[in-house]
């Protein structure tokens, strides 16, 4: 099963980020500071050297994750739907798996009691990886290989179709996450570029022909 962040990260910081995202999945977000820095095998005082409150902690735990998925989106070189397929499936692969399910089960649970939780998490995980969906979109609506519309709806039905209906019930049925499947993510990509697909009109028809 994958890990939330990436494996190969091992100075003192990311050792750091890597035991805050263990500790939180086990404890919530009432976890202590002393908590993660021995997972970290580090002084607390080592940890306030890199992140001077828990909230920062936090934040970047999910700046991390969202870094990893975005990575998938940088290939220009790529064609759309070879960007889209590599983001689906990264984001389904951290999303459903046993960490990161285990990561959105505390984040739901301390909301309530820390209310600035729920910003961070928003303001450095799901707003950053809209922001970036949306140039891709816009991008390739600009060159036609998508059906013009608010790039904003567009972004929504693409996290909501790769997330689905799959986070909730791996979250409430009990069985297992399952492993990450890259032709269940590639079903959702071409379903997706098949309901976006641009329309084709006797004026776009001749414009390709002559292309």
């Amino acid at each position: 099963m994958e890990t939330l962040l990436d494996p190969n990260l091992s100075d003192c910081r990311s050792r750091l980020i890597q035991a805050a995202t263990k500790v939180f999945i086990e404890e919530g977000y009432r976890a202590s500071v002393e908590r993660v820095a021995a997972q970290a095998g580090v002084a607390r005082q080592t940890l306030y050297n890199h992140f001077p409150c828990k909230a920062d902690l936090f934040g970047e735990v999910v700046r991390q994750v969202t870094a990893v998925l975005l990575v998938a989106l940088d290939d220009d070189e790529s064609t759309l739907r070879e960007r889209l397929l590599r983001f689906g499936y990264a984001y389904r692969s951290k999303i459903l798996s046993v960490e990161g399910l285990g990561f959105y089960r505390a984040l739901v649970a301390e909301t309530v009691r820390f209310p600035e939780l729920a910003a961070t998490f928003y303001r450095t995980g799901p707003a950053q990886t809209a922001a970036r969906l949306a140039v891709v979109l816009q991008e390739a609506m600009d060159r036609r290989e998508l059906r013009p519309c608010p790039v904003g709806f567009a972004v929504k039905m693409l996290v909501s179709m790769l997330a689905g209906d799959d986070r909730q019930y791996y979250l409430l049925s009990g069985a297992p996450p399952p492993e990450p499947n890259r032709a269940a993510a590639a079903e959702i990509i071409d379903c997706y570029l098949r309901a976006f697909a641009p329309e084709i009109t006797p004026e776009s028809a001749l414009e390709f022909a002559l292309a």
